[in-house]
């Protein structure tokens, strides 16, 4: 099957109240191949402001700038991707280690004894096992809009059984650390997602290699585009603001396909950088 002419953008409005240092990730993930159709653009006040570019794991690339108060600002990025998105994500042992830690919004020392009871007789070295906390996750959250804040993590998604994609992402890559099974949050642009978002799905690791799992369902995994990776949503974020404050305005997302995919979740999915 021929690889399909993705598409993706994104802008975001904001209201910069005091001077802070602005963070963006946004861009797609790097690939280590040229993208002359890429376009990514920060406006203060109507007048351009250049970004410094660095990169943190698994290719994710952050964008930087010194954003002053009092400011009204957008920053814009442009995609298109012909043929292969790159090459899939290396496996790193240290990275084993990594992601079956703690961290912020996934807290599975918590839930150790609530994942061994839900999942009797599951093994980390089985690939059985992700399906089924998959399954689990998806059969029993209700995916309801604004029905989460930002610093919800996963204990409070499965205590109150709804969420929308990042809430589905921590309580699955929670279950999953429980079990000994690493796994990381990785935002990405989905074509044929609705509503469209930033998109938040889980990768776990399966004998040397990251399976790409959404516990939505709401896109098909095989095209999605890689923008960050990390533990969580804290490392993740579309933008993080430092030593400021500023309010969100208008953001829009958008990300089409040349073909269309069905999403069928017992597939094995890799996803590229």
């Amino acid at each position: 099957m021929p690889n399909p002419h993705r598409t993706v953008s994104a802008e975001v409005d904001f209201v910069s109240e005091t001077e802070h240092l602005a963070v963006f990730s946004i861009a797609a993930a790097r690939t280590g191949a040229a993208r002359p159709g890429e376009r990514l653009r920060l406006r203060v006040d109507g007048e351009d402001v250049p970004l410094d570019e660095t990169e943190d794991l698994h290719g994710t690339r952050l964008h930087l700038a010194r954003v002053p108060g009092g400011t009204r600002c957008t920053v814009s990025y442009r995609l298109e991707l012909h043929g292969p998105a790159g090459a899939t994500a290396p496996a790193d042992a240290v990275d084993v280690v990594r992601y079956t830690r703690p961290s912020r919004f996934c807290p599975f020392d918590e839930m150790a004894g609530t994942a061994a009871a839900l999942f009797p007789g599951a093994r980390a070295d089985d690939y059985g096992t992700l399906q089924r906390v998959r399954d689990w996750v998806h059969e029993n959250l209700d995916y309801v809009a604004g029905s989460s804040t930002a610093t919800d993590n996963a204990v409070h998604t499965f205590l109150t059984r709804r969420g929308v994609c990042r809430d589905y992402a921590h309580l699955l890559i929670t279950l999953l650390r429980a079990l000994g099974v690493p796994a990381r949050l990785v935002s990405v642009y989905a074509p044929g997602l609705s509503p469209m978002d930033f998109h938040a799905v889980v990768e776990a690791w399966h004998e040397g290699t990251w399976y790409v799992l959404d516990a939505t369902g709401l896109a098909a995994r095989s095209q999605f585009v890689r923008i960050a990776t990390g533990a969580d949503a804290a490392e993740t974020a579309f933008m993080t603001t430092l030593g400021g404050a500023i309010t969100l305005g208008r953001m829009r997302v958008s990300a089409d396909s040349s073909e269309t995919a069905e999403e069928d979740p017992a597939a094995q999915v890799v996803l590229p950088l």
